[in-house]
């Protein structure tokens, strides 16, 4: 059963079919509008979620279809016990796509392996978070009319977002790109990132603390908060929580062509004067976050035979 765990399961001819897709969704709503008449998405969050369980529901409904929803492993047998195993075996018996944000890195991949429908990962731990990818990769695409010969600024938390993990391991698979990644030295890019996207196939990155020295080279700005969700010492988040803001005077840095990206939430690293800005893409990336995840879900029903 084919489903979508991490951003290399997409080969670039699916990727590119993906975002096709995406946009003649865009160009033609009412032609999907019941796709998915009489099927039904899952969707198991089992960790914090607004724009990605709301963007999935949205993007179901919009085909058509029907959505199971569980918030939290509090409402879930997971309470009791029940093992990622067999809540996968369990839903897989109501539902025909599953969509499952849990916060145990490769919990996702455990319920796809015994899952009898597809299931999409919708964020695991600090590991990846595909479907924001292919968001990410269309508010790309939709800006600069590319995803090639870019250079692209990653800033923030660098360890422990998924998000960030996710897109270089997807944008390394185009030519010509550059990246520059800023972070305080705490919250550095992982080695096995950069040694599997980058350092394996010569991608040339740099590595900054400094975003005002840099912002001015950059096509792409993708922004991350600091997550105290995933550090185990209160102080350190507090110490590094303000380490990037970006305002309107960093921005008068920057190129008039600038793609200004961020997987939201936010929490105080862009300044809420930047959202006026027309490089500003992060509230088009959630919009094009439901586009996307309309289309997978196409694909996926559609490969599974329940289309």
């Amino acid at each position: 059963m084919r489903s979508v765990i991490d951003v290399p399961d997409l080969s670039l001819e699916e990727l590119s079919g993906l975002m096709d897709t995406a946009e003649d969704i865009i160009a033609h709503p009412g032609d999907y509008s019941e796709r998915c008449h009489g099927k039904k998405l899952a969707t198991l969050f089992f960790e914090p979620s607004t724009r990605t369980r709301l963007s999935f529901e949205a993007a179901m409904y919009e085909l058509g279809g029907n959505v199971l929803s569980v918030t939290g492993a509090g409402t879930s047998s997971a309470a009791k016990g029940e093992s990622v195993a067999d809540t996968a075996k369990t839903v897989s018996c109501y539902a025909d796509i599953i969509a499952m944000r849990h916060p145990k890195e490769g919990a996702a991949l455990v319920a796809a392996r015994n899952a009898s429908v597809p299931v999409i990962n919708a964020g695991d731990g600090g590991h990846c978070h595909p479907t924001q990818t292919l968001a990410d990769l269309l508010t790309i695409r939709r800006k600069k009319g590319k995803l090639d010969h870019l250079t692209v600024g990653l800033c923030g938390d660098l360890k422990f977002g998924r998000t960030v993990h996710s897109l270089i391991s997807a944008m390394s698979r185009y030519e010509g790109l550059r990246f520059v990644l800023i972070s305080p030295e705490e919250l550095k890019v992982p080695s096995y990132v950069k040694d599997e996207s980058l350092k394996r196939k010569n991608i040339p990155y740099t590595q900054t603390t400094d975003l005002e020295q840099v912002i001015g080279d950059l096509d792409i700005l993708y922004m991350t908060r600091v997550q105290r969700e995933r550090f185990f010492n209160e102080e350190d988040y507090l110490r590094l929580k303000d380490s990037y803001i970006l305002t309107p005077e960093k921005m008068r840095k920057a190129r008039p062509d600038l793609c200004v990206m961020h997987p939201l939430p936010r929490v105080n690293e862009i300044s809420v004067a930047v959202d006026d800005d027309p490089r500003a893409c992060y509230f088009k990336q959630v919009l094009n976050g439901k586009y996307m995840r309309m289309a997978l879900i196409l694909m996926l029903l559609k490969e599974a035979g329940r289309l």
